[in-house]
């Protein structure tokens, strides 16, 4: 104890042990000591020196340290220095005082530190069930040391965490601390804990990240809060940013809807804080994180959506168009409405309608390029509205169409600025970067639609007074060939490429202006500089685009002619050459990354994200069609025109096979309605035989009855009117039932005739499906054929044990007549016995009426086999037809990919032969022979021709 107060005390009698010593003596002590006081007191001295002699305590004492941490888990003190030692030894402090060097040496020496104590997972997962601990001397250096750990072995550590049972969880809880100092140092934590893993980053999100999160936002302040929201803030980036997954489950959580609040600004827009400044610009990080374009169309259709319906892009238009809002915030703000609304018919047409709050009010698209054209903007904020721009004209056609609307002589507005106003005075200004910008904006309101390209081509411009108006396109090629700045020109050039690229008409009108190709044909030949190279690329590249989209309406400079003259004048070798340049080009490559302008300086402000894709579409066509000779592109043609007539004769048989299906399909809609019917009628035959049965036992019933009454005779008047009462109620319900019958008759006749007309409707339907299958035999449908026969041989039998009964009925009815006449002849009076009769009779014709009604039932539904007979075989016909079409839809269809296979085999033949012709022609050369090309043979045949004419002249 002595030795130890010693040392804390800095106590100077005798000589002083070395710092390693006392290290040493130290470790011994926390080793060896059986007292959990000396061991405390051992450890806070290593605590003390840890900062002072770091290298020493942490390959001495760290050992002892984590044993400390196994074995002394009840002691909170004891556990709070042993973190706070291995925080020292691991972490690397930066301090001001320090140079380059001794930084470098502490980052390693941290690093070398990590490595030892992560040899190990148990201890990380030690580390981790030590943050289960409440007591706040444990649990805060504990989040501090594992917080180093991450730092300077990221990957590592992250590995350990994400296999550890509960470990992700456990760190989760300490968002929900009560002391704000562990809490603020947890998400320092967290942010470390999910940088580059996806795999956490869904493990954090799924523990209810997001809602305790936004819930720390609100209760600091939001934007007007300190470094613990842009602490949130940042964590929440890592975990939406790259990670489709979580974007989803905060969206589909709500949450873009909680974010609507953090952009309401005041109209005090004075005195911004750096840190609300901070914390703005990273809330608006979070919501292009949403709408990024390079997120999956779907989910950025998906949040732009939820941001305009829950009033979020209102609110950033709001903030766009207030006063007072820093720059950075305010070029921030116009990024993130971009890509809010790039791309979204809706949000689009939303952004179009918004003004700005000025007298009179105007578009904000207006205020906007007015800021894009003014050279004294900042660099940044100039890109940024560019990049909106283009955003809103991003797949929106009726965005383009008023954006060149406003150039036509017809809408021009003298009163008023317009956006095709500041476009032509941004394209035609002293300033480079206002040229530049101008194109492209005008390059994208040509993006991807023809009629705004030929409704451009009407722009008239007027240069000066007492001259008569230009064309824009000719006003374009005026500047460019004055040898304006490299930035200018490139713009021009990709004004122009965009312009009369897959527009006919637009090449026409380039070429009629007999200065253009010379032009071209100067620039692309000459050597010019390191600088020069990008204009020459450009300018073969417009040049190509002549060639393949020219439908050779002027004569003069038709494809081939253009290709003989870049053959003379400037070489296909070096044509292309100049050409591939572009795509070499070390801007090119950093424009085609991602479609916001981002450039370090306006210099290297060249080329534009769609341009590149422009560049990309056409290098390789333009290339094949200034190699290729006129007899290959006519072959092509006629390909070409091939296909498309077996396209068109496809197309015929598709359509026609469409009917057809419609047609079958309508066939068996009626084939059902015919079964469903049958069914109806099935079912009021059923009904009939019971009706029928009702009757039998009725009539058995009665003659049971009379047989009593001819057995006992004796019981005179009395019985006899019983009986003839009885009879008279059984009279009264055969009545009942006969009108019962009559009904069911009368609703059978009206399906019969319905039946009877729909058959009509089929047979009418059928016919021309059974003229073209007049010898196709009837296999399809013959289980249903099988099935409707079954059908009608089941409803003949039943008829006919219908007519059998019947029969069977009036023969006993005759003998009951017989009895009943005999008997009522010996017991009734004549009065009686003339009543019973008139019953007897009226009973009978009713029974006779029945039975005409059976047999006109029998023969209706015999017609009715018939006519489903008949219906059956045209049903069977019309099947053959379909088999018969079908098998010719297959024919034609091996007919058309065995001839596009003959046509690939032909072109294949065809590039085979030119290749052993060109081989020929080049160990022609080498032997010395004189080879013409058929080009030169052409010219040669061409001039004489030409002589030949003038010497009959």
């Amino acid at each position: 104890m002595n030795f130890l107060r010693g040392v804390i005390a800095g106590q100077a009698a005798g000589p002083q042990p070395s710092g390693a010593e006392t290290i040493q003596k130290l470790c011994d002590r926390v080793a060896s000591s059986t007292l959990l006081e000396d061991r405390r007191d051992a450890v806070r001295a290593l605590k003390s020196l840890s900062k002072k002699y770091r290298m020493e305590v942490g390959t001495q004492a760290m050992d002892h340290l984590i044993n400390i941490l196994q074995t002394d888990r009840s002691d909170s003190e004891i556990l709070g220095y042993a973190l706070d030692t291995l925080y020292n030894i691991i972490c690397n402090d930066e301090e001001e005082e320090q140079d380059e060097n001794a930084q470098k040496q502490a980052d390693d020496l941290g690093a070398q530190f990590t490595d030892t104590f992560i040899q190990e997972p148990e201890h990380v997962t030690l580390l981790l069930s030590l943050l289960e601990e409440f007591d706040f001397h444990v649990r805060w250096p504990g989040v501090k040391l594992l917080t180093a750990l991450l730092k300077n072995q990221c990957t590592q550590v992250q590995g350990v965490i994400l296999v550890s049972p509960m470990g992700v969880s456990r760190l989760m809880d300490l968002l929900a601390d009560s002391r704000e100092v562990i809490r603020n140092d947890g998400l320092l934590l967290l942010q470390q804990l999910t940088k580059s893993n996806a795999a956490i980053q869904k493990i954090v999100a799924f523990e209810s990240a997001f809602e305790r999160l936004l819930d720390i936002i609100t209760e600091e302040g939001s934007s007007d809060g300190g470094i613990v929201v842009e602490d949130c803030l940042l964590l929440l980036l890592n975990l939406l940013k790259n990670n489709s997954s979580n974007q989803n489950f905060f969206k589909e959580g709500s949450y873009i809807q909680r974010m609507k609040p953090w952009f309401e600004v005041g109209d005090d827009n004075s005195g911004w804080s750096a840190q609300k400044v901070t914390n703005l610009h990273l809330m608006l990080q979070l919501v292009r994180v949403m709408v990024s374009p390079v997120n999956s169309p779907g989910a950025t259709a998906s949040c732009q959506k939820s941001m305009y319906q829950c009033g979020l892009l209102q609110q950033l238009c709001t903030i766009l168009m207030a006063t007072g809002v820093p720059a950075d915030i305010l070029t921030e703000t116009i990024n993130t409405v971009s890509e809010v609304i790039r791309g979204s018919q809706v949000n689009q047409d939303y952004f179009a309608s918004v003004n700005a709050p000025s007298n009179p009010p105007r578009p904000a698209i207006v205020v906007l390029l007015m800021s894009m054209v003014n050279e004294r903007q900042p660099f940044v904020l100039r890109c940024a509205v560019l990049y909106c721009f283009q955003c809103f004209l991003y797949k929106n056609q009726k965005g383009q169409g008023e954006i060149v609307a406003t150039l036509l002589p017809s809408t021009i507005d003298a009163n008023s600025i317009s956006a095709g106003q500041l476009l032509c005075g941004g394209l035609f200004s002293a300033d480079s970067l206002s040229n530049w910008c101008a194109a492209v904006a005008l390059a994208h309101a040509l993006q991807d639609n023809l009629t705004q390209k030929e409704q451009l081509l009407r722009v008239q411009l007027a240069t000066s007074l007492g001259k008569p108006p230009v064309s824009l396109l000719q006003q374009c090629t005026n500047i460019l060939s004055q040898g304006s700045k490299v930035q200018t020109r490139v713009g021009l050039l990709m004004l122009l490429c965009t312009w009369i690229s897959n527009c006919p008409i637009a090449v026409t009108h380039f070429l009629h202006n007999q200065e253009n190709v010379p032009f071209l044909t100067a620039q692309i030949s000459e050597n010019l500089g390191e600088d020069e190279r990008l204009v020459q690329g450009l300018c073969a590249l417009l040049l190509g685009i002549c060639i393949y989209y020219n439908d050779n309406s002027l004569e003069n400079y038709t494809k081939d002619k253009l290709k003989q003259l870049i053959e003379k004048r400037i070489g296909k070798e070096n044509f292309v050459e100049k050409l591939c340049f572009i795509t070499k080009h070390e801007l090119y490559s950093r424009a085609a990354q991602k479609p916001q302008p981002v450039f370090p300086s306006p210099e290297q402000m060249l080329f534009d994200h769609e341009f590149t894709k422009l560049v990309k579409e056409l290098e390789g066509v333009i290339t094949k069609a200034v190699h290729k000779s006129s007899e290959e592109e006519k072959k092509e043609e006629e390909v070409k025109k091939t296909i498309e007539q077996h396209d068109n004769i496809v197309t015929q048989y598709k359509e026609l096979i469409r009917e057809q299906d419609a047609q079958i399909k309508e066939l068996k809609e009626q084939v059902d309605s015919m079964s469903s019917q049958n069914e109806q009628m099935q079912s009021t035959v059923t009904q009939q035989l019971s009706t029928i049965q009702q009757h039998k036992d009725q009539y058995n019933i009665l003659k049971l009855k009379l047989g009593k009454e001819n057995q006992s005779p004796s019981n005179g008047q009395g019985d006899g009117s019983q009986v003839n009462g009885l009879q008279t109620e059984e009279l009264t319900q055969l009545r009942e039932e006969v009108e019962e019958l009559r009904k069911q008759q009368t609703l059978l006749q009206t399906q019969l005739g319905d039946k009877d007309a729909l058959i009509n409707s089929l047979k009418s339907e059928a016919a021309q499906a059974a003229e073209a299958a007049q010898t196709a035999e009837g296999s399809a449908g013959g289980s249903e054929n099988t099935e409707l026969l079954k059908e009608l041989e089941a409803l003949r039998s039943q008829v006919q044990s219908k007519s059998s009964e019947i029969n069977q009925l009036k023969t006993e009815r005759q003998e009951l007549v017989r009895r009943a006449e005999a008997g009522s002849s010996d017991t009734v009076p004549s009065s009686d016995s003339s009543i019973d009769t008139a019953k007897m009779a009226e009973l009978e014709s009713r029974l006779a009426a029945q039975t005409t009604e059976t047999e006109r039932l029998k023969g209706e539904t015999k017609g009715l086999s018939e006519s489903r007979a008949d219906l059956e075989q045209q049903l069977a016909s019309a099947t053959s037809t379909v088999a018969i079409l079908q098998t010719e839809k297959a024919k034609l269809q091996t007919d058309v990919q065995e001839s596009k296979k003959e046509q690939d085999d032909l072109l294949m033949l065809l590039a085979d032969q030119d290749q052993k012709i060109h081989s020929l022609k080049q160990r022609l050369k080498g032997l010395g022979e004189t080879v013409e090309d058929e080009d030169d043979l052409d010219a040669r045949d061409q001039t004489d021709d030409d002589d030949e004419d003038e010497e009959e002249d």
